[in-house]
């Protein structure tokens, strides 16, 4: 049975719970909820609050207690052809409507020189960026957005656009199975399993961040001298 943990830790609302969202009383629909979840998570800017890692976690857990009609892989490549989908019309929207938002003179939260940064970044970091965020909450969902107004090549996003759809929702929802059936008491402690897959989540970005604040100290000492 899957439940939380002893303290009864309310981390999110009831309408945003996982284990709430997921109700097996759905039969198959319940599948059918997992994927629009994650494409409005990954593909829609309002769908920036909707749970990603967690739902992706609930999910495998669901199958391994048998509570998820569905067999593991296909339910995998569902999510991730969904996170796929998510992100491209992400893409979409920030190469059709962001330049003509960004190029305003007058507007006061958007400047040309941030649509040439956000360039310069994923020119450098392309598809390693796009990868890593992908297991940040926020982060990817509006990632793609800024990435289709940098002007990325649309078959370079692609490619990692799969390939980060491919590790993130079929690596959590896998993680979720695999611990769910090994360790019983994975289902009975979901808050802290939701709290620690944030946590690593950030990891990657923040070792990211030291990364480039490392660099510049040394670009800036080398200029000193």
């Amino acid at each position: 049975m899957l439940g939380h943990g002893p303290a009864q830790a309310a981390l999110l609302p009831p309408w945003l719970d996982p284990v709430t969202i997921l109700n097996p009383a759905l039969g198959i629909w319940v599948i059918v909820l997992a994927c629009i979840i994650i494409f409005a998570e990954t593909g829609l800017l309002i769908g920036f609050f909707l749970p990603g890692d967690s739902l992706l976690f609930t999910a495998g857990l669901l199958v391994t207690t048998g509570k998820m009609p569905v067999n593991i892989i296909v339910l995998i490549l569902l999510l991730a052809a969904c996170a796929f989908l998510g992100n491209q019309v992400g893409y979409l929207i920030g190469a059709k409507a962001g330049p003509a938002l960004f190029n305003r003179p007058d507007s006061r939260l958007f400047r040309r020189e941030h649509v040439e940064q956000a360039h310069a970044f994923f020119e450098k970091h392309g598809g390693k960026a796009l990868v890593l965020a992908r297991f940040v909450p926020i982060v990817r969902t509006f990632v793609p957005v800024i990435v289709g107004v940098a002007g990325m090549g649309r078959r370079h996003f692609v490619l990692f656009n799969a390939i980060g759809a491919i590790l993130w929702a079929g690596g959590v929802t896998l993680l979720g199975f695999l611990l769910g059936n090994q360790f019983p008491w994975v289902q009975k402690n979901l808050d802290l399993i939701f709290v620690v897959i944030v946590l690593l989540s950030v990891i990657p970005i923040i070792i990211e961040f030291a990364k480039g604040y490392l660099a510049k100290r040394r670009a800036n000492r080398a200029t000193e001298k």
